[in-house]
This record gives structure tokens, sequence and C-alpha cells, in this order.
């Protein structure tokens, strides 16, 4: 089993968006690496939902990768704003994965708080700089935020 972090504005789509339809697609990565991250997903994988660029940014709880990679449809769609005429059916560039909602946390993990972990303190994304909208963790990171995420209640889906 593998370990993410995936980040959404959640203006555009949330925890609670993916909570509502209880099972979404990840699609609109336009970074290689990112891509490269999630080519290498499988069904089972956890991840945390992260909520970015907004007034409480942090991990808001964790879904299930339940998916092998497929390409993102949206970049053969030309009226999406993540169209990629360079790609076809036959060789896509862009790829996203099915997940579904697991547990709410009852408070955003916030950055600050991810920042006091340890085993956090050489992940990209507690650093200054390009945080990526898909990072790897591994399983001390994973349990480590999780355990700040559960120190109240949550909420099991």
């Amino acid at each position: 089993m593998n370990y993410w972090i995936l980040k959404s504005e959640p203006e555009t789509f949330s925890f609670d968006d993916l909570i509502l339809q209880t099972r979404s697609f990840w699609d609109g990565v336009r970074n290689y690496q990112a891509r490269n991250y999630l080519k290498t997903m499988a069904p089972g994988d956890l991840a945390f939902f992260y909520h970015s660029s907004c007034k409480e940014v942090g991990v808001a709880g964790v879904m299930t990768i339940d998916s092998l990679p497929l390409a993102d449809p949206t970049q053969f769609d030309p009226k999406s704003e993540y169209f990629d005429p360079k790609a076809t059916v036959e060789h896509p560039r862009w790829f996203s994965v099915w997940m579904r909602p697991k547990e709410k946390f009852s408070k955003i993990v916030s950055l600050l708080e991810l920042k006091t972990l340890e085993k956090m303190a050489d992940h990209p994304l507690v650093k200054t700089g390009n945080r990526l909208s898909v990072l790897p963790l591994d399983q001390t990171q994973f349990d480590s935020i999780f355990k700040l995420g559960i120190s109240e209640s949550f909420i099991f889906i």
C-alpha cells in the first residue's frame, strides 16, 4: 500500500464535495511529476485530502484510491480548461484516479500543525516553494498526520 497527499482548492472541489458525491475522479493534474505519482497509484492506497489556497489550509480527511490510473478525460475535451491538444486517446499525457472518502477529521489539520511533526521535517509539503498537487508519504508520515487528525473525534464515512 502507498500513501499520498492530494491537494485541491476547496472552492473548486472540497472534501465535503467528495463526501456528497461518494466517489469522484481526481482530474486536472497538469504537472509531470504529480502525473508520474498518479500513475503509480493503486486501488486501496490511502490519501489525505488537503485543502490549499484557502482560509483553513490543511488536511480535511482521508480517502481511498478506488481505481488504477486512467487517462484524464479532460485532456481530450476542447471545452475544458485542462484540454491538451497534444494528447491523444492512443497516447494520453495526463492521468487520473477514482477516489472515495474514508474519514473526515472533525477539524482541519493545519499546515502549521504539520510543520511541527518531526516525520514531516523534510517533506516538500511543509517546505516553502512549489508544492505539487500530488505528493507521496511514507507510512510513518501518514500515521503521524492521521494521529493529529483523530486526536479529537472524527467521522467514519
